[in-house]
C-alpha cells in the first residue's frame, strides 16, 4: 500500500429513526463502530455526517429536519467523495448510503461491504 485510502464509511444514518434524536445518535455510533478498523488497516475514514452537521449548525439549522439540511446533507456527502478513494458501505437500508455507492461505482472507486475487505486489514 503506497498511501493511506480516504474511505468514506456509508450506512443508514436517518433510515428507519423517525428522526428521534436518539436513534440518529445510535446509527452515527454505528457508522463510527467502523472508524477504528479502518484506522487501523493504515487508512483514513471519513463519515459524511462528520462534515454535513457542523455545516447544518453553521446554517442555523437544528436538526437534520430543518429546511436547509437538505442542502447540506447529501451534498456533504457527494462532495467528500470527490475526495475519496473508496466506501465502506456498512449494511441497512439507507437511500444515501446507496447514493454513495452509486457515485464511487461511476467514478471506479471501490466498493467495500466489511472490514475485512479492505485492504491492510489484519482482523
Amino acid at each position: 500500500m503506497d498511501k493511506p485510502m480516504l474511505i468514506l464509511i456509508a450506512g443508514p444514518y436517518r433510515s428507519g429513526t423517525g428522526d428521534d434524536p436518539a436513534l440518529l445518535a445510535a446509527n452515527l455510533h454505528r457508522l463510527e463502530e467502523a472508524a477504528w478498523p479502518v484506522f487501523q488497516a493504515g487508512h483514513v475514514p471519513m463519515i459524511g455526517e462528520w462534515v454535513a452537521l457542523p455545516v447544518l449548525r453553521g446554517a442555523g439549522g437544528t436538526s437534520v429536519t430543518d429546511p436547509v439540511a437538505a442542502q447540506i446533507m447529501y451534498p456533504a456527502a457527494e462532495r467528500l467523495l470527490a475526495h475519496c478513494d473508496a466506501v465502506l458501505r456498512l449494511p441497512g437500508a439507507s437511500a444515501g448510503a446507496d447514493q454513495d455507492v452509486a457515485i464511487a461505482q461511476k467514478r471506479g472507486l471501490p466498493v467495500y461491504h466489511s472490514v475485512s475487505e479492505i485492504p491492510g486489514y489484519a482482523g
